[in-house]
């Protein structure tokens, strides 16, 4: 199923190939991978929880984990 997806990361990710990609799956939730491992497994949130996330993110939460 992850191979029909439109995968994406964001600009920012430097092409290093440590990134963060996320598709949008029929069902309405957000797929999240690990780049490196594009035939690997994913995690599945809802929009809800993608929100919650990225809000914190841009209030600066995890910071401190990067």
């Amino acid at each position: 199923m992850t191979d029909a997806l439109t995968w994406r990361k964001a600009s920012k990710s430097g092409g290093q190939g440590n990134c963060v990609e996320l598709a949008a799956l029929p069902n309405g939730n957000v797929a999240v991978r690990n780049s490196r491992f594009p035939n690997g497994p994913h995690l599945e949130y809802t929009r809800a929880e993608i929100g919650a996330f990225i809000d914190g993110a841009k209030l600066g939460e995890f910071d401190d984990l990067a």
